[in-house]
């Protein structure tokens, strides 16, 4: 658990780490989200995030390659680095500070820097962030905390076996037929990724999901052309395309975030949220016999009204996109510096 550096007081409940979701940062405007992370769980964002914000102008190439930003952006982070992320319902014995409960409409957005105070010294140690557009979270501050063992047995820690387990894979199309809100954020991510791994060159999709979702986006981000790169899907439980191709796409650890690796290969490599993947590897399928008795789980139902689905291709969220690829050294390269001038231009 974490407690107040200050006082000692118990911030939150027992909690284990994971990987930082990728759309940490990344929701949709004008909704309301759900929490950012499952109960019990927490995680640490590497990068300096939130307040105080400088603009590029003022800061620099330099200065701002220093904080993780390699292309021009608005504005640069000079906040806290190795932030940690809780789900609301696992923080305690915090209040929120009154003057800092600034937020866009509907709920906090932590403009003014950290609104949680610990209840034993009235030290600001974390800011809530629930405001439409953002993900329902709880970001402790790291020179405000320290951890303590919690003194309860720790769970298995996860790891690429949990990649095969049916609950884990994320579906791309929400119940009320839009597209999930995580798929847009992580595929921006990867898109990012394949873009600096490809310099901005043509890639061809291997058929199959990965082309049915991801293929859109692709033809929107990258130019068609002689000499595409090629890109195949490969992963715990699933056999490295041979030859190998230019680009795999990976999972991200788990536990660490660090991308999948075919042993022995440091050939370029794209990681994707292992929810997303595991969904584009193990996508499931239904039986082709016929079935008695009530629809066994995973069935698709054929009668009317069909289940909702998207009017639009999946779209990759712009943000996630922009700033994935001005977080990559590779954004610095000649290749891609035209490739965004001339991204800017179309």
């Amino acid at each position: 658990m974490f407690v107040c550096v200050a006082c000692g007081t118990e911030l939150t409940a027992p909690v284990s780490r994971v990987a930082l979701p990728v759309h940490a940062h990344y929701g949709a405007w004008e909704e309301l989200h759900p929490p950012l992370m499952e109960a019990a769980t927490y995680a640490v964002d590497p990068r300096p995030t939130g307040p105080p914000w400088k603009l590029w102008a003022e800061v620099g190439e330099d200065k701002a390659a220093q904080q993780g930003v390699y292309a021009p952006v608005y504005s640069v982070s000079f906040g806290a680095r190795d932030r940690i992320v809780i789900a609301p319902g696992d923080s305690r014995s915090m209040a929120l500070i009154p003057e800092r409960c600034e937020g866009y409409c509907r709920g906090l957005d932590g403009r003014g820097g950290p609104n949680l105070a610990c209840e034993g010294c009235g030290r600001a140690v974390a800011t809530r962030m629930d405001d439409c557009g953002l993900w329902q979270a709880v970001w402790l501050e790291p020179d405000a905390v320290t951890r303590r063992a919690s003194g309860r047995p720790a769970g298995p820690a996860p790891g690429w076996a949990d990649l095969e387990r049916a609950e884990h894979r994320v579906p791309p199309v929400e119940p009320d037929g839009s597209w999930s809100r995580r798929w847009e954020a992580a595929v921006g991510v990867a898109l990012a990724h394949l873009v600096a791994a490809t310099e901005g060159r043509p890639v061809a999709l291997p058929p199959g999901p990965v082309a049915d979702l991801l293929g859109h986006a692709v033809d929107h981000y990258l130019p068609a052309g002689p000499g595409a790169r090629s890109v195949g899907l490969a992963g715990p439980g699933v056999r490295t395309p041979r030859p190998r191709p230019d680009v795999l796409l990976v999972p991200r650890h788990p536990l660490t975030g660090a991308p999948w690796r075919p042993r022995g290969d440091e050939d370029s490599v794209v990681p994707l949220d292992s929810g997303v993947w595991a969904y584009l590897a193990h996508p499931g399928e239904t039986s082709p016999m016929p079935a008695t008795g009530v629809l066994p789980e995973g069935v698709l139902r054929d009668d009317y009204p069909l289940p909702p689905r998207p009017w639009r291709p999946l779209t990759p969220h712009r943000c996630a996109f922009a700033d994935t690829l001005a977080g990559l050294p590779a954004a610095r390269g000649l290749r891609l510096r035209g490739y965004r001038d001339a991204s800017r231009r179309s």
